[in-house]
């Protein structure tokens, strides 16, 4: 989530990106620019479109509530109490769906949204970066993760089975 947040590559066009925090003019950029840009070559804030805001918030607070959720489970990894460690671990659970809701919608609203003001960016091709990408990819992991933490419930119970034996002489051991 750091990487996708960090980046200005979620969509791109030719020598134009935009990310969630800055959109990038390079050197030799077809004018005019989009989305009626009147700027120089170089990396500006991000246009005040409510839709990317959103997909920013979201994000952080993806980013947020994996790192909770995280911290979380290594504290009831270290817990020795099994009441403790059972409500750590759901509450883990419960803050990582938080955070996988969050991203998917964030991932969603994105595209959905760009797909409407489309005609408004003068470009022809537009094409998803790499930090779209690596949003989708934290997704697949926050999924891998509820599934271990949905699995992992019970490994640290230990069941044992008790029986009694009787010999002949009348001793019985157990």
């Amino acid at each position: 989530m750091i990487l996708c947040l960090a980046s200005s590559n979620w969509l791109t066009a030719e020598k134009f990106r935009q990310g969630l925090w800055e959109q990038c003019v390079d050197n030799g950029a077809m004018q005019p620019l989009p989305f009626e840009l009147k700027v120089k070559p170089g990396c500006y804030p991000a246009r005040k479109v409510p839709y990317i805001q959103w997909a920013a918030a979201l994000c952080v607070i993806t980013l947020l509530l994996d790192i909770l959720a995280t911290v979380m489970t290594g504290m009831g990894l270290c817990s020795k109490d099994p009441t403790r460690k059972y409500t750590l671990y759901r509450f883990a659970l419960y803050v990582m769906v938080g955070a996988l809701l969050s991203v998917l919608i964030a991932l969603v609203i994105y595209p959905a949204c760009f797909a409407s003001e489309i005609e408004r960016s003068n470009r022809s091709v537009w094409e998803f970066g790499w930090a779209y990408g690596v949003a989708w990819g934290s997704a697949i992991f926050l999924f891998g993760a509820i599934l271990l933490l949905l699995c992992d419930k019970e490994t640290e119970e230990i069941y044992y089975k008790e029986r009694t034996i009787t010999h002949e002489n009348g001793d019985s051991k157990a």
